[in-house]
C-alpha cells in the first residue's frame, strides 16, 4: 500500500469544503471529512480500481475518485513511490483547474 500526500491546495480545498458544510448544517463538516478519509484510504489499498482521466497526458497515471454523498472527487497522480492527490475538487465546478499543479510535483 502506498502512502497518499495532499498538495497543500487539495488539503485547503477539504477544509473550505468542510468548514462550508459545517457552516450549513451542523455536523455536515464532519461528515464530510469522514467520507474524505474513508475514500483515500481506498484510494491507498486499490489506486488501481479508479479511472484514469483521458483529458490528460498519457503518460500520466492520473484518476478519480468520487465521494459518497458529497459532490466532490479526489484527483490523485500515482507515482513510484505515493499517491499525490491534486485535488479535493468539486465535481460541478471548473474542471481541469488543478492541471497546473502537476508541474509542482
Amino acid at each position: 500500500m502506498k502512502v497518499v500526500r495532499l498538495a497543500s491546495e487539495a488539503l485547503a480545498e477539504a477544509n473550505d469544503a468542510a468548514d462550508w458544510y459545517e457552516s450549513h448544517r451542523d455536523g455536515f463538516g464532519r461528515a464530510f471529512l469522514a467520507e474524505l478519509h474513508r475514500c483515500l484510504d481506498l484510494v491507498a489499498e486499490h489506486p488501481q480500481a479508479f479511472p484514469r482521466l483521458a483529458d490528460t497526458d498519457p503518460r500520466l497515471d492520473i484518476r478519480r475518485a468520487l465521494l459518497n454523498r458529497f459532490p466532490y472527487a479526489v484527483v490523485f497522480l500515482e507515482l513510484p513511490d505515493r499517491l499525490q492527490v491534486l485535488a479535493v475538487a468539486h465535481t460541478s465546478r471548473r474542471p481541469g483547474y488543478w492541471l497546473n499543479r502537476i508541474e509542482n510535483i
